[in-house]
């Protein structure tokens, strides 16, 4: 089993996971509480474009956060879903290629990466990136489309 970690506040970790949708080669599960930061969002639209199949869930009031990125991803075409609760959906996970879960406390936002003291960790095991795909195709089932 191989593990990759990082830290912030800085730019590790958002280079881990902007290295992490670059390198995908299929599939991008992507199950994250919000979405605002614009490198991020670019690099997923980028894999998009580059022919990966990209599923996003996020949480259904984060949408409509000032800066939030998930309408304009749902406009270029790509899957995305929120969840359909009164209660956040706070997790912060992405399946690459159902082989590698990158996971942790970091939200995908500027705040996260320039202020805020947060963690990514990436486990390439696929029986632990399984099961983040079980508790992903849980949520898409449930969740409601953009």
């Amino acid at each position: 089993m191989n593990i990759q970690l990082a830290f912030s506040p800085g730019p590790d970790c958002r280079k881990m996971i902007m290295s992490e949708i670059a390198n995908s080669e299929e599939t991008l599960d992507i199950c994250v509480f919000t979405i605002s930061d614009n490198q991020i969002k670019d690099a997923i639209i980028s894999a998009h474009h580059r022919g990966i199949l990209v599923r996003i869930i996020s949480d259904n009031f984060k949408m409509y956060d000032e800066g939030s990125d998930i309408k304009e991803l749902a406009g270029e075409g790509i899957e995305v879903k929120v969840d359909v609760s009164e209660y956040h959906m706070h997790h912060k996970f992405m399946v690459i290629d159902a082989k590698r879960v990158l996971t942790g406390s970091y939200n995908w936002t500027r705040t996260a990466e320039l202020q805020n003291a947060e963690n990514i960790i990436v486990v390439n095991d696929i029986s632990i990136s399984g099961k983040f795909l079980v508790e992903f195709e849980k949520l898409w089932e449930g969740a409601e489309t953009v």
